[in-house]
C-alpha cells in the first residue's frame, strides 16, 4: 500500500547507509567510506561486495577507490551474499564494505559496514557519523586493488562440510532466483547436499523482494510453483541474501520468527536474543533457558548476544536473518559462529531437522505452539509523520483506545521498539516506523494465522486513514 512519495535523503542507521541512488554521489561514498575507515578497526585491509542493483558496480568502485585513496588494500569479491562477504572479512581478521539496499526497490542502494569481528554497531555508527565531518589527508601512496572469488567457495563450504552430502537427499527443492546474490550458491549448496533443486523465475533485472512482505500475487504463484514442479519446499532471499525464505509443499510461506526458533532448537542454542516484534511461541517451546528481547535491527541483536559471550546463545530477526554465537554442531562436522545475519543456515536446518524426523516443513511447524504472526507495510510514508502517530498513541490508553476501539480491552504495552499493544483476547498488533526506509510496518500475533493477517490488514487500513 502506497499513499504518498516521499524523496528518501541519504540517512545512516541501523542498516548502514541508504538512499536514492540520485543522491548517493561518488562524494558521499567517499566521505562514508573514509569516516568508517578513519574510526573503526579494519588492519588495513576492506573486502568490497555488492548485489545485483543496476547502480551497484559504480557505487562499489567508489568505494574501492576511497579505499585505496586512503592508502589501504581493497579486495573485490564481485556479487556475493552479505553474510558471504562478512564471513570473509572475518576470516581474515579485516573489515567489509558491501553495496546494496536490500529489500528497498531498485532506485536506492546503500552501504553495510563490518568491522574485525563482524557488524557496526551503534557506537561505530556514531563515530562514523561524527568523522564525517572530518577533512581527510591524502595518503602518501596509493592503495591496491586485488579481485577474488574465494568468499563463495568458503560460504558454500560452511555448509556443505558441516551438513554433508546425505542431509537433504530425497528432497525436490524450488530456488526462486529472481535476483538474489544467493541464487548461484543457494541452488550449489542444497544440491551438495543431497537435494534435487529446480531453479525458477531468474531476473535480468533487479526485484526488490522483502521476506516479511510477499504480496498475495507472488504468494499465489508460489502455490503454483510447488504443484506444478512437485517439489518439497521453495527457498530465496532477499536481494544481498541476509534474510531467507521457505515455504512448506503447498506453498505456505514459513514465517522469518519460526525459521529462527527452529533452526535454533536444531544447532542446540540456550540463549535466544530476537526483537520485541518476533512471534511468542519462542518462549512457549520450553528449549531455551533464556529469550531476550531488544529493540528491531540486527546491531542490537549482537549487542544482547555479546552480553550472552561464552553461552549457546543464538540470534534472529522477525525477517528469518539468523545470528550463531557459538561453534554449533551439524550433521558432519562444526558450523563457526558468524555475528551477522545468515540466510542459508536458517533455510538449511529446518529442512534437514524435518527430514531426520521423517516429517514435511508443514509437519515440523505444526508441532510448535499455535501462535502465528503476519507483517506488513505502507510504503511511501513520510518518517516523520508515522513516528509523529506512533507518538501519539503512546502517550496514553485513552488515545489508543480512539485507534483500537473495535479490540478488546489491551493488557499490555510494550515500548520498547515503536507499539507493541496486547489484547484481552491474546491478541497483538505493533506498529513501528520504519528506521531506514519511507515505510510504516505492522506486525500482529494471533492463535490462527487468517486471525494475524486480519489484523494487520485492518490496521494497515485504519493507519492509512489516520495519515492520509
Amino acid at each position: 500500500m502506497k499513499i504518498e512519495s516521499e524523496d528518501m535523503a541519504p540517512k545512516f542507521g541501523t542498516s548502514g547507509l541508504r538512499g536514492l541512488v540520485v543522491e548517493l554521489t561518488p562524494e558521499l561514498i567517499r566521505t562514508y567510506t573514509r569516516a568508517f575507515l578513519a574510526v573503526c578497526p579494519h588492519d588495513g585491509t576492506v573486502h568490497v561486495g555488492r548485489d545485483l542493483r543496476a547502480s551497484s558496480p559504480a557505487l562499489a568502485d567508489a568505494v574501492i577507490s576511497a579505499i585505496t585513496e586512503a592508502g589501504h588494500a581493497a579486495v573485490d569479491h564481485g556479487v556475493l551474499p552479505t553474510p558471504a562477504l562478512a564471513l570473509a572479512a572475518a576470516a581474515a581478521g579485516q573489515a567489509a564494505i558491501i553495496v546494496t539496499g536490500s529489500h528497498i526497490p531498485a532506485d536506492r542502494n546503500g552501504l553495510k559496514f563490518y568491522t574485525p569481528k563482524g557488524e557496526i554497531g551503534k557506537a561505530d555508527e556514531t563515530a562514523i557519523l561524527e568523522a564525517c565531518g572530518r577533512a581527510f589527508k591524502e595518503a602518501a601512496t596509493s592503495g591496491t586493488r586485488r579481485q577474488t572469488a574465494d568468499a563463495l567457495k568458503a560460504y558454500a563450504a560452511r555448509y556443505l562440510e558441516a551438513f554433508g552430502p546425505d542431509a537433504l537427499t530425497g528432497l525436490r527443492i524450488g530456488v526462486y532466483e529472481h535476483s538474489s546474490a544467493a541464487r548461484d550458491v543457494l541452488a550449489e549448496v542444497l544440491e551438495g547436499l543431497g537435494a534435487r533443486v529446480v531453479r525458477l523465475a531468474r531476473s535480468d533485472s533487479f526485484i526488490p523482494v522483502d521476506t516479511e512482505a510477499v504480496d498475495p500475487e507472488t504468494r499465489a504463484r508460489f502455490a503454483r510453483w510447488c504443484g506444478d514442479h512437485g517439489l518439497d519446499a521453495l527457498v530465496s532471499t532477499d536481494g544481498d541474501a541476509d534474510r531467507p525464505m521457505l515455504t512448506d509443499a503447498d506453498g505456505q510461506m514459513v514465517p522469518g520468527d519460526v525459521l529462527g526458533p527452529l533452526t535454533a532448537r536444531y544447532l542446540k542454542a540456550e540463549v535466544i536474543c530476537t526483537p520485541v516484534s518476533s512471534n511468542t511461541l519462542v518462549d512457549a517451546m520450553g528449549d531455551f533457558t533464556e529469550v531476550r528481547r531488544t529493540r528491531v535491527g540486527s546491531p542490537f541483536v549482537i549487542a544482547a548476544m555479546e552480553e550472552r559471550a561464552g553461552t549457546r546463545v543464538a540470534g534472529y530477526e522477525a525477517n528469518g536473518g539468523f545470528l550463531l554465537g557459538f561453534t554449533a554442531q551439524g550433521p558432519r562436522g562444526p558450523i563457526a559462529p558468524l555475528m551477522t545475519r545468515d540466510c542459508l543456515l536458517p533455510i538449511i536446518a529446518p529442512l534437514a531437522a524435518a527430514r531426520a524426523a521423517g516429517l514435511d516443513v508443514a509437519g515440523l511447524v505444526s508441532a510448535l505452539p499455535r501462535r502465528f504472526t503476519a507483517a506488513d507495510r505502507i510504503a511511501g510514508i513520510a518518517s516523520e509523520r508515522a513516528a509523529a502517530f506512533v507518538q501519539r498513541l503512546s502517550a496514553g490508553a485513552e488515545a489508543r483506545d480512539g485507534f483500537f476501539g473495535m479490540h478488546p480491552p489491551e493488557s499490555g504495552v510494550d515500548l520498547t521498539d515503536g507499539l507493541r499493544t496486547s489484547f484481552a483476547d491474546g491478541t497483538v498488533i505493533h506498529l513501528r516506523p520504519s528506521g531506514n526506509a519511507p515505510e510504516f510496518r505492522c506486525y500482529a500475533e494471533a492463535d490462527t494465522p487468517e486471525r494475524a493477517q486480519t489484523l494487520v490488514r485492518d490496521t494497515l487500513k485504519a493507519v492509512a486513514q489516520e495519515l492520509a
